[in-house]
């Protein structure tokens, strides 16, 4: 009786003898992306959680290849129809979707086709989908030919080195917004302030007697605002509040705008958002190096202006010069808290969880190596990381691991399948300052707060 093997090839899955089988051709990922297109739902239904993941990973660089590949057709039939104005009718009627759909993801096409080939590239290869495209794209939209071209190059080139992950399209729009500011920093300001004098609010009727209140405003602002409504939900639902920390969230904000007291105060530092600006350029002798905690680069004219308001607090933070570490938090500050939990917020500025980007001072104060359990975990900035309280309970969950550097500002999380993911060092709260050619490479550093009250 004749044996046969499974051979996985472009057709398919099939059996063959096992003496006339063809060698390997293609890679476990290539045989996974085989399977995946040749599945049935009664199949999937059968896999293992390894195999499940497999599959996940395969539909995944499966739609972001195609997404590429749609990207292309689409530029081509805008270059056969002439750049006419119904190009996105036509392609509406054969993807099935709106019309104005359809004129988002042509634009989309032709940004990436004439001006980010790179990034089109990433697609094609399986690494970034469409709608992460689209988000570079949309950051890049103001720019210049040259200047978009240039963040396209330096943007794979941290997608190549690891430097970005390419894991939530939230980072490579965070990193694309970066490479703007720095391609394009006089643009980026005045972009900003148009944006900010455009801020609206709109009602989005919806289904099912519910309707969306949106409001454009100001990302600090916003933040500022949703963290004091969330603090004032989380209150509610320690007071023994059944509902849910959306519903509690929507029904304080609708309470709030309506003029009704919802029942209920926190703090003001329940408000506070973290805004990162080096020294020079609170100074104005430079325009770099401005993050928003949870949003991303601010235009340094705008964090200025933050800076002004008569609320704000100015605070010292120390930074090795030649890395950009935070290494001390000035303790003179308007209502102080512990001065670990400060640092830590500072230094890590989101949770630590690759692709979560809740701010660290609404996160947790996580423990590297634990305080109990025969760990003994000291309490210090050296042995704590920012986690949301999600991911700080997902942590103790016996199938997942979590672990953090604080040093290097490293990530790695293994999912209980036992793949594992990485994110590399967030950007420095400082930019690093640049060594003399005649500096040891092997000084060390140390400071304290200057002489005088902040804004130092």
């Amino acid at each position: 009786m004749s044996e046969f093997v499974q051979v996985v090839g472009p057709a398919g899955v099939m059996f063959v003898p096992a003496g006339q089988a063809p060698a390997v051709a293609f890679t476990p990922a290539e045989q996974a992306e085989i399977r995946c297109r040749t599945f049935t739902g009664q199949q999937v239904g059968e896999l293992s959680a390894e195999q499940v993941i497999e599959t996940l990973a395969a539909a995944r660089r499966i739609r972001a290849h195609t997404d590429a590949i749609e990207a292309h057709a689409l530029a081509r039939l805008d270059e056969l129809r002439g750049g006419d104005r119904y190009v996105a009718d036509e392609a509406a009627l054969e993807l099935r979707v709106s019309r104005h759909t359809a004129a988002l993801r042509l634009h989309r096409s032709r940004q990436l086709t004439a001006r980010m080939p790179r990034v089109l590239a990433a697609m094609e290869a399986g690494d970034v989908e469409g709608a992460a495209a689209g988000r570079v794209v949309e950051a890049t939209d103001t720019v210049e030919d040259e200047q978009a071209r240039q963040v396209d190059e330096q943007l794979a080139e941290k997608l190549e080195s690891g430097r970005i992950s390419p894991t939530n399209p939230a980072n490579l729009a965070r990193a694309a917004r970066r490479l703007v500011e720095q391609a394009d920093p006089e643009g980026q300001t005045e972009r900003a302030r148009q944006a900010r004098a455009g801020r609206k609010v709109e009602l989005l009727p919806g289904e099912d007697g519910l309707s969306t209140l949106a409001a454009d405003l100001p990302a600090e602002v916003a933040a500022s605002a949703y963290a004091r409504i969330d603090a004032m939900a989380r209150k509610q639902r320690h007071r023994g509040d059944e509902r849910t920390l959306d519903q509690l969230r929507a029904d304080i904000h609708a309470n709030l705008l309506l003029g009704q007291d919802p029942g209920v105060s926190v703090p003001e530092a329940a408000a506070t958002v973290f805004l990162h600006m080096p020294i020079n350029t609170a100074l104005g002798m430079s325009d770099t190096g401005c993050e928003l905690s949870g949003y991303g680069p601010l235009p340094a004219p705008i964090a200025r202006h933050i800076l002004a308001g008569e609320n704000s607090v100015w605070r010292t933070v120390l930074t090795d010069p030649a890395s950009g570490a935070v290494l001390d938090v000035g303790r003179r500050r308007y209502r102080p808290t512990t001065a670990i939990r400060d640092l830590v917020a500072v230094r890590d500025a989101e949770c630590t969880t690759p692709g979560c980007h809740r701010p660290a001072q609404h996160s947790d104060y996580d423990h590297l190596h634990g305080w109990g359990r025969g760990e003994h975990g000291t309490t210090a900035h050296t042995n704590g990381g920012a986690k949301c309280r999600r991911h700080h309970r997902m942590k103790d969950h016996p199938h997942w691991t979590l672990h953090h550097n604080p040093t290097t500002g490293t990530t790695t999380i293994t999912t209980p399948t036992g793949r594992c993911y990485t994110t590399k060092q967030r950007p420095p709260a400082a930019p690093p300052e640049p060594t003399p050619p005649d500096t040891p490479t092997d000084r060390t550093t140390s400071g304290t707060d200057p002489p005088g009250d902040p804004p130092f």
